[in-house]
């Protein structure tokens, strides 16, 4: 049978809508229940997938049986607070299910102890239900062999794809940024477009200099049809999406002058069709250009929803004095914090009662990217510069992360310099680049395939297609590896499967969702 690969996320209790549950589904949840529960430290998760009073029979490292009850088991994994994650690396190998009873192995490494752990289970269904009732570990060294990725392209004819969500192992949500959304289904390719989306997406305009300000658009532009930076950008389960099927996007929203705002909606998908669309945030006031809306959002391990907007310039002239980004009136250039519902959360940062609702930091030119630091809860965004800049930061609520005042790299106005903001503390990025890399959709590696990148941020690049792999601890950056040098392609997005396996979506008209594979496994 296939190995099934497993990583712990919310997603994988996710199932493929309007098909029924097979044994070896049903049985999956409960491995995969039984997964989580150990690796995140839910206790309740852990003995929800016993028999009562279950016995197992654990490695000691000698040729004893280790017994103890399924309840003793579980209730180890209450000693550290929920959520936190354990050192546990773990996938399923193999089910079998001979009608009423069924044979499971998992393997499970805990790279601390050097050990690679094999679990054996005895599963019965039991009223309906699938249920352990019998356990057995064996362990021996976790082998060592290098890694060595390649890439493997799961669909083309995408057009500029700016973000994944799964559904499941292979259905999938993409927001194709000058096209439409799509639902796919990654095994038999079967594309369908997405119904009952709104109507007032950004799209490309005929560029006329003439009729705006200098540096609403660059020079070279006049007379051409352009989208630049508008379209569709991030698509986003909701959490409980498995009971409400509410999915969240962003996109660049234009009004009838084409003047266009980073707008958040969400609505509720069926099949290929989303209902019940109402929007959640603006970020106006509408303006001309086609530049910088930021877009990156994701749900943090709080349940709020955090949305990024962009400065919108793309000359820093266009800035007024108290620049758009350092602005706690104006809704550019900033980090936002919301309730699924779009409601402000009672415990967000107090900017002042002038302050947009909603409001979490500032000082942003454009973030397209966040993800979470599994091991710390903490939430990660990548950032554009000007002219080099491009950053990694850690987001902190309240805090300032200083453009235009201040940046790692240069502007595009020639001699521009910003009024300094009285009182303004600056926080210094995490990391940034000295050539420019244009860091987009980020993701925190959890994965199984790439044991050596395990807690390594896989980041990206607009610029010159480059990927990078960049380690971390303590929240700072050990390491930083280019990936894939010698077959560089624009990137827009890296993203994990429920099961860990890691994918990539190009920035082209002919966009493809590549997977990264190991050729050592």
């Amino acid at each position: 049978m296939r190995p099934i690969a497993i990583i712990s996320a919310l997603f994988f209790l996710i199932c493929v809508p309007g098909f029924g549950q097979t044994d070896i589904e049903a049985i999956q949840k409960v491995l995969n229940t039984f997964i989580y529960g150990t690796t995140y430290n839910y206790p309740d998760s852990v003995s929800s997938t016993f028999y009562p009073d279950t016995r197992m029979f654990l490695y000691n490292g000698s040729d004893t049986a280790f017994v103890m009850s399924s309840e003793q088991y579980a209730s180890g994994y209450g000693r550290r607070t929920p959520g936190t994650q354990n050192s546990r690396i773990s996938k399923i190998l193999d089910i079998e299910v001979v009608r009423d009873v069924a044979y499971a192995k998992l393997q499970v490494d805990i790279p601390p102890y050097g050990n690679r752990y094999t679990d054996l289970l005895l599963m019965k269904r039991i009223k309906g239900k699938w249920k352990i009732v019998a356990k057995a570990t064996s362990a021996a060294p976790i082998p060592s062999r290098p890694s060595v990725p390649k890439k493997e392209v799961v669909l083309a004819g995408l057009n500029k794809p700016w973000s994944i969500a799964f559904l499941s192992e292979e259905e999938v949500i993409i927001a194709e940024k000058d096209g439409d959304l799509i639902k796919a289904n990654l095994h038999t390719k079967r594309r369908e477009v997405i119904k009952g989306l709104p109507n007032d997406v950004a799209r490309a305009v005929l560029i006329d200099t003439v009729k705006h300000t200098n540096g609403v658009f660059p020079a070279a532009a006049h007379g051409q049809t352009l989208s630049y930076n508008a379209g569709w950008f991030q698509v986003l389960l909701d959490p409980d999406f498995e009971k409400n099927h509410y999915i969240y996007i962003s996109y660049a929203a234009e009004n009838k002058q084409k003047q266009s705002a980073t707008k958040v909606i969400r609505g509720v998908l069926r099949g290929n069709t989303l209902s019940k669309v109402e929007t959640l945030f603006e970020a106006g006031p509408y303006s001309h250009g086609l530049f910088h809306y930021g877009g990156g959002m994701i749900f943090g391990h709080d349940g709020k929803l955090y949305i990024a907007t962009g400065e919108r310039n793309f000359y820093e002239h266009l800035n007024p004095k108290l620049p758009f980004a350092q602005d706690v009136t104006d809704r550019r250039g900033k980090i936002f914090r919301l309730n699924p519902d779009g409601s402000i959360p009672g415990d967000n940062p107090n900017f002042g009662s002038d302050a947009v609702p909603g409001l979490y930091s500032l000082g942003i030119r454009a973030a397209q990217g966040m993800t979470i630091d599994t091991r710390t809860g903490k939430i990660w965004f990548s950032e554009h510069g000007t002219i080099q800049g491009d950053e990694l930061n850690i987001l902190e609520a309240g805090a300032n992360y200083g453009w235009p005042n201040r940046t790692t790299g240069g502007y595009r106005t020639k001699n521009y310099k910003p009024a300094e903001v009285e009182g303004a503390l600056y926080k210094d990025p995490i990391h940034f680049w000295e050539n420019t890399v244009a860091p987009t959709g980020l993701v925190f590696y959890s994965g199984t395939e790439f044991p050596e990148w395990r807690n390594s941020f896989i980041v990206p690049g607009l610029s010159k297609g480059s990927l990078w792999r960049v380690a971390t601890e303590n929240d700072q950056v050990v390491s930083a590896e280019e990936l894939f040098m010698n077959d560089r392609v624009r990137l827009r997005k890296a993203a994990l499967s429920p099961a860990g396996k890691l994918y990539l979506l190009t920035d082209e008209e002919d966009g493809q969702l590549i997977r990264v594979i190991n050729q050592n496994r």
